[in-house]
């Protein structure tokens, strides 16, 4: 089987130095997801599992939407073919992303919708082209939710906005998104990608195992009790003082210079 040139393949892959990214590939329909992409987003998550020179993530969509959810026109192969060909695969990249030192960063514009903001939720942090527009939009099709929003969405807004945005699937407008605390900026639409590399160059710049470590605490915070968390906060900080790159912060905090965190 030949290999769709990269233009064609739904879902592009490249590296800028330590960021990846990360773009769907289906402008045409607004990078709804289908079969193919769901596959390829698997494949090259867990080939950024394997690779620790990866310090940043960045999830982004080609054209003039982030993603508008599912391809409908494949739903008519049926729920148990959606559930093993889409959904399974999507979710298994999610852990996967989940599980990274490395930050995720969503990148959106246009179409944010179904689960292309279930994604967006999943990410670790988002920034927002000012046309973006996010819609939960699952109930409209008379469905519920897949790709963690039902985990992500309430951690984020609270159980009764949550709720309100879920069962209710109004339209959310960016300033308002932002005021949800959906995504963390929003940018003019122009300035998205220049905004995001910036953001992910900072993030790329960071000491993985404590970043990683950070993701870990903050995930898990909500499934512990106090003192577990507080245990969990101790020997997180333990791990992390052991680091090589726990030593060059101290050191440069002292000699009021910049960090260079090597990943050691």
């Amino acid at each position: 089987m030949t290999t769709p040139p990269a233009s064609e393949a739904p879902l592009l892959n490249r590296r800028d130095g330590a960021v990846a990214h990360l773009r769907f590939n289906r402008p045409q329909v607004l990078n709804a997801i289908d079969a193919g992409m769901a596959g390829a987003f698997l494949s090259a998550c867990k080939s950024i599992a394997g690779d620790a020179s990866v310090r940043a993530v960045v999830i982004s969509g080609e054209g003039r939407a982030f993603m508008a959810g599912g391809d409908i026109a494949s739903f008519g192969e049926g729920p148990q073919a959606i559930a093993d060909t889409l959904i399974a695969p999507m979710h298994e990249a999610l852990q996967i992303l989940a599980g990274l030192r490395a930050p995720v960063i969503a990148s959106v514009q246009g179409a944010v919708a179904g689960a292309g903001m279930s994604l967006a939720l999943a990410c670790d942090l988002a920034i927002a082209a000012d046309d973006a527009r996010f819609n939960l939009a699952y109930v409209k099709l008379g469905t519920s939710c897949d790709l963690g929003a039902s985990w992500n969405l309430p951690r984020i807004v609270g159980l009764r906005r949550a709720l309100e945005i879920a069962l209710l699937s109004d339209g959310i407008d960016a300033a308002e998104a932002l005021r949800l605390g959906l995504v963390n900026k929003v940018v003019p639409a122009a300035a998205l990608e220049a905004e995001t590399q910036r953001l992910a160059a900072r993030l790329a710049d960071g000491a993985p195992a404590a970043q990683g470590m950070l993701k870990r605490l903050m995930r898990d915070a909500l499934g512990h009790d106090f003192p577990a968390q507080l245990q969990a906060e101790r020997q997180g900080f333990a791990a992390c003082a052991a680091t090589a790159d726990f030593s060059e912060g101290v050191a440069a905090f002292l000699e009021k210079r910049p960090a260079r965190y090597t990943g050691g």
